[in-house]
């Protein structure tokens, strides 16, 4: 069964979360923003393997670390999606613009496209692309566990922002109207910032999408 542990990082309290197989202790980590010796502390307490970083997109507090984790650990990168190239080149200058340690560009052993699966240890989780927030964002859906890793899509009261390059407030709301819902109520959420919700609770009383 997939398990998870949500540690927020950075400045900006972005959740970074490990999951993991809870057969293998194989684990990944999505979104290693920063604090690198407290997401490698955590893994090592609970006795993890990392053995890959699942990416949901590229602004700095959500890949800061990216590149720096896999070339400690030799692990592959999965994701984002390719329209979020350009966020990629740019961690660099992301980083001097909002005072994150240096940071450097990586190029993903592997793009993701909606559609595609990802698997760590006996744990399968479906990818959807969710674009608006950025056009190549990708969120992490269990079915098993009724969890979804959602990045900045979309917040307990809030969505994600839509005034960065190439952000879009119609896409977004279409991502989370055809991409998020039809995961059902029940689903529980981890987004980027904040504390988990459900869908079915943002159906009803998100001021953004509430009724859609």
């Amino acid at each position: 069964m997939l398990r998870y542990l949500t540690i927020p990082v950075t400045q900006f309290q972005q959740n970074c979360s490990l999951v993991w197989c809870d057969e293998t202790l194989h684990a990944a980590v999505i979104d290693p923003g920063g604090d690198l010796p407290l997401l490698l502390d955590a893994a090592r307490r609970l006795g993890l393997t990392l053995t890959q970083i699942w990416q949901t997109h590229a602004h700095i507090d959500h890949a800061g670390g990216t590149a720096e984790l896999a070339a400690r650990l030799d692990l592959p990168i999965i994701g984002p999606h390719p329209g979020d190239q350009f966020w990629i080149d740019g961690l660099a200058e992301q980083s001097k613009m909002f005072g994150f340690p240096p940071s450097a560009a990586f190029t993903p052993t592997r793009w993701l496209q909606d559609g595609d699966t990802v698997t760590v240890g006996h744990c399968h989780l479906d990818v959807r692309h969710c674009p608006g927030h950025t056009p190549g964002h990708v969120v992490f859906h269990s079915p098993d566990i009724g969890r979804a890793f959602v990045g900045d899509v979309l917040f307990a009261g809030s969505i994600g922002r839509t005034d960065f390059p190439q952000g879009d407030h119609d896409t977004l709301i279409n991502s989370i109207v055809q991409r998020l819902w039809p995961m059902g109520d029940a689903t529980v959420f981890i987004p980027g910032h904040g504390p988990e919700s459900s869908f079915g609770r943002e159906r009803k009383t998100n001021p953004y999408v509430g009724g859609t």
